[in-house]
């Protein structure tokens, strides 16, 4: 099972669009809202190199922003 990390704060809505999607396809993912948890937010920007959020981290191959073709294929989902 893959190991998925959503970077998030609650109110973008490309954050929420990719935690909804993931939750319809049963999918378990760690959410880190970085709008409150500071060592979150530090390991992001470690990370991804990106202050914007959604970012995205599946087995450690990290994503910004929500592209579906991209989760499916590095989730095997048709």
């Amino acid at each position: 099972m893959a190991k998925i990390k959503v970077y998030s704060t609650p109110t973008c809505p490309y954050c929420i669009r990719v935690k909804n999607y993931l939750k319809e396809k049963n999918i378990l993912f760690e959410n880190i809202d970085v709008s409150v948890d500071e060592a979150g937010l530090a390991e992001m920007i470690r990370v991804s190199g990106q202050m914007g959020v959604p970012v995205i981290s599946i087995d450690g191959d990290v994503m910004v922003g929500f592209d579906q073709e991209k989760i499916d294929s590095k989730l095997g989902l048709g």
